[in-house]
């Protein structure tokens, strides 16, 4: 692909980043990229991003970062790395979903390093990472963010401003506690459904065309209906991940979550099931054998 829109580097090539990246480097950006993994730098170098061996690296190659990462422990030693590179000043998107004082030290960390990191977290699945479905809440210094508008514009369908450091995550936490409740409700709206005799494709297409329906039973009730776990779009065990975070910011603050508390139990019974790596769609299994539901 032509270098005719500039350079980018994404560190952290999984199932969001990997699909990030992917996308950038198919829309015109010379994409610099880094993963331990090496079946991820693999697909991504196939895409026609260039690998490099550290963050450092990718940070000696571009100013501007996009990170996509499984955890904290992995933020603060890719900031570490990164502070401690003597690169010119960076502008860092933080992409991932991880606490807010995680978030706010990495922050903290590179302004003292002179660089700027905004707290970008995505909404959206694997599936729509892959279709350039995703929305941006883009928090942080303003102008920052209109320096990153053309990269957003070209692996998401909507970027917003959600204003200061940190409401990325919290606007974040609240759309994920929605997806948590809603992919449990699909399911279970799935199997009475089917234990009641009706054919599954039926089900999707009355309820998709009526007041019941929601982005999340769209994306997941036909992976329920087709018992298509794998690949995940969204792995049990990356899911269950998001919702410690949502569940602790809840009662760091004092709200009571009844319903999202509730969703637990189903996804902690998949993973006793051993569906760590299947789609969060598998959850309908659970309740499948709850209900004493065989399907042929």
């Amino acid at each position: 692909m032509a270098e005719n829109k500039g350079r980018v580097g994404v560190v952290g090539l999984g199932t969001m980043g990997g699909a990030v990246a992917r996308n950038l480097a198919e829309r015109g950006w010379a994409v610099v990229g880094y993963d331990p993994s090496s079946q991820r730098v693999d697909e991504a170098r196939a895409a026609g991003v260039k690998i490099v061996d550290s963050p450092a690296a990718v940070a000696a190659e571009t100013d501007r970062i996009l990170t996509s990462l499984p955890s904290a422990a992995a933020l603060h030693a890719v900031v570490r790395e990164i502070a401690d590179s003597n690169s010119k000043e960076l502008l860092v998107a933080e992409m991932s979903t991880l606490t807010l004082e995680d978030k706010s030290k990495a922050e903290s960390a590179l302004r003292e390093a002179g660089h700027t990191m905004l707290d970008c977290p995505l909404s959206g699945t694997g599936a729509q990472a892959a279709t350039r479905d995703l929305v941006v809440y883009a928090s942080g210094d303003p102008e920052r963010i209109e320096d990153l508008r053309d990269i957003f514009a070209d692996f998401s369908r909507l970027a917003h401003n959600v204003g200061e450091f940190g409401n990325g995550m919290k606007i974040k936490f609240v759309a994920n506690l929605l997806v948590a409740i809603n992919n449990v409700a699909s399911a279970e709206a799935m199997v009475l459904g089917m234990k009641a005799g009706l054919d599954p494709q039926q089900i999707i297409d009355l309820v998709s065309a009526g007041a019941g329906n929601s982005r999340i039973f769209e994306l997941r009730a036909p992976l329920m209906a087709q018992r298509r776990y794998e690949p995940a779009t969204m792995s049990i065990g990356l899911w269950q991940k998001d919702m410690q975070v949502i569940g602790e910011f809840a009662r760091q603050i004092g709200c009571p979550t009844p319903i999202f508390t509730a969703t637990e139990t189903v996804y902690r019974a998949a993973l006793a099931n051993g569906q760590e790596k299947q789609d969060t769609a598998s959850v309908c299994t659970v309740l499948e054998s709850m209900a004493g539901l065989r399907r042929s």
